[in-house]
Parts: structure tokens; C-alpha cells; sequence
């Protein structure tokens, strides 16, 4: 059996009367790989542990990205290692609605501006200011509309940082593993997009309209989106929703420390012995690997024990 949880709770484990909610959050840009089993067998882990309900969202708002049938297959895979959602899947590009409705409600508070610039007018702008390109170093865009279109079309709609957070763009937060983090978000990311050019959703919008209406407590993911959850703080306030608590769990490297990804060729999950890649990603975690009489329910104990102390 793979998902033998136990039968009657640690003393460390939440009651099932805990208001939790966690999600796992897939894009169905190819199925799932060694990294992102982690990052739902964390989830999964820390929704069982404060005895809440986890979901699982298709991040599909991107479709010439997402490749036919990879949103049922990863529904497949994640079932094929006993992590079951408690409630039905939703997916994000049937939620469109739900997306507009919060950027016309920025745009009634002054929060988001028409942008008309291309690619090349924002790496020409970057040229005049003298900011040089670091590799994986995001450059913030240098606000050439923030002002007006001057005779531009509008193109995509921004969120207005500097109207929004005034004299306080330094925000800073606690991550369950990680610790205190900050980030000048201003200087390091700039006024980011909401609605992008082809007329898709951005990826900051829409996680933070869906963690909000679907009630979402605590995110845990992958430690490369740490740097997203500024930004979709201050999208929080801004439109008025709760913060959950974040963990983000360490990340699967390659051999020449690139991280594990569908776009550096990751091969998807071996689930021809699934309890054999459970133990994998359990080890990832620091946990012990499950054996074939307790699988996960182990792993549940261990986590329990382990973080403890991050509960709130």
C-alpha cells in the first residue's frame, strides 16, 4: 500500500478541525520530474501534518506552453504516489473571470497602469540607464510608462509599485525554512505585469486571486519562486487578501548545478516502482525513506518532528 498514513494522529499533528489549506500548483508545460515530486510530496507532508486539506491547482494559463494531456497525466502521477487532493482539481484557464475582476478592481485604485512598451523599448531603456544583464538576475523594468503612453498602444497592464508602496519598498517576511527575507522590490523587480501583451494572465495575478478565493493558508514550494512572494505580498494587500505562510523546500540541481527543470530537458517521474521514487524525494527532504509497510505515514511522523516548531 503506498499511502498508509496513520490511523490516529501524533500528538504533534493538527486536528482535522485546523483551518490549513494547502495546494500543490503543477504547469502542464510537460509532466511532472524528480524536483517538482518534492516540492508536492512537501506539500502534501505539511497539509497531512496540521491535519488541513490540500488541493491542487493546473496552472494553465500559458496554453502554447502546455502540451496536450500533461494536465490528466500529472493528476496520474500524483495518484500513482498516493497524493490525492481533498477537494476536485481547478483549472486557471477556466478562471479568467476571476483574473479581471482583480485587475479592474486595481485599476479603480489607481493600482495598475497601461503599459505600450516592446522588448526592445525596455532593453533600450536599460541601455540609457547602464544596467548590465547578470545571468539569472532579473532586471527590473525601468517604468517607461509609469508616466504615460507617450503616443504608445497600450499593450499589457502593470501594477504600480512605487504608487502602491510609496516610501516602504523594502518588504520583508519569514520563510518557514529559510528564515527572514527581504527584498527591495522597486529596485530589484519593478513594476511588474499583470496582464501581458498576448492578452494572457500573468503568473503573479493569478496565483494570488486563486491562493485567496480557494482560502489557501500555507504555500510550500519549490526555493526558486521564493523570490515571487514579494510581489504577490504586496498583490495581497493590494487587493485586499490574507498572506499565508510560505516554506520553500530546497530544489533538485543537476550535475552541473543548474536547477532540475522541464526546461533544461528534466525526464519525467520513473513511477514503475512509485515507492521507490517516494524514497527518493523523501530523501531530498531529509526524511527517512519510507519502507513498504509504512510509506508515507513514516514520512508524516518524521515531518511532524521536524517542523514542528514553524506551526503556527
Amino acid at each position: 500500500m503506498i499511502c498508509a498514513v496513520p490511523q490516529s494522529p501524533d500528538p504533534g499533528i493538527a486536528t482535522a478541525a485546523s483551518p490549513y489549506v494547502g495546494r500543490f500548483a503543477p504547469s502542464p508545460t510537460g509532466l511532472l520530474h524528480a524536483g517538482s515530486l518534492v516540492a508536492a510530496l512537501a506539500s502534501w507532508l505539511d497539509a497531512r501534518a496540521h491535519g488541513g486539506r490540500w488541493l491542487v491547482r493546473i496552472e494553465d494559463i500559458d496554453p502554447p506552453r502546455c502540451q496536450p494531456g500533461a494536465d490528466m497525466a500529472i493528476l496520474g502521477q500524483l495518484a500513482a504516489c498516493g497524493l490525492l487532493p481533498d477537494e476536485e482539481p481547478v483549472w486557471q484557464s477556466r478562471r479568467g473571470a476571476l483574473y479581471e475582476a482583480a485587475v479592474e478592481q486595481l485599476k479603480a485604485s489607481g493600482l495598475a497602469y497601461p503599459c505600450g512598451c516592446t522588448r526592445k523599448d525596455i532593453e533600450a531603456a536599460w541601455d540609457r540607464l547602464g544596467w548590465i544583464h547578470e545571468r539569472h538576475v532579473e532586471r527590473p523594468y525601468p517604468g517607461t510608462c509609469r508616466d504615460g503612453l507617450h503616443g504608445k498602444s497600450p499593450r499589457a497592464w502593470r501594477f504600480a509599485l512605487d504608487h502602491f508602496a510609496g516610501h516602504h519598498p523594502v518588504l520583508r517576511w519569514q520563510d518557514r525554512r529559510m528564515g527572514a527575507q527581504q527584498q527591495d522590490v522597486i529596485h530589484s523587480v519593478g513594476d511588474f505585469v499583470l496582464r501581458r501583451a498576448d492578452g494572457l494572465w500573468a503568473y503573479q495575478l493569478a496565483v494570488v486571486v486563486d491562493d485567496g478565493l480557494q482560502g489557501v493558508t500555507h504555500v510550500v514550494r519549490g526555493a526558486d519562486l521564493a523570490d515571487n512572494t514579494p510581489r504577490q505580498m504586496l498583490l495581497q494587500r493590494a487587493l485586499g487578501l490574507p498572506a499565508p505562510q510560505y516554506l520553500h523546500t530546497p530544489l533538485v540541481l543537476m550535475p552541473d548545478g543548474e536547477k532540475l527543470s522541464k526546461q533544461h530537458g528534466a525526464p519525467a517521474l520513473d513511477l514503475s516502482v512509485p515507492l521507490a521514487t517516494l524514497r527518493t524525494a523523501a530523501t531530498h527532504l531529509g526524511l527517512p525513506q519510507p519502507s513498504p509497510q509504512t510509506a508515507l505515514g513514516e514520512a508524516l511522523q518524521f515531518w511532524v518532528r521536524s517542523w514542528r516548531h514553524t506551526y503556527n
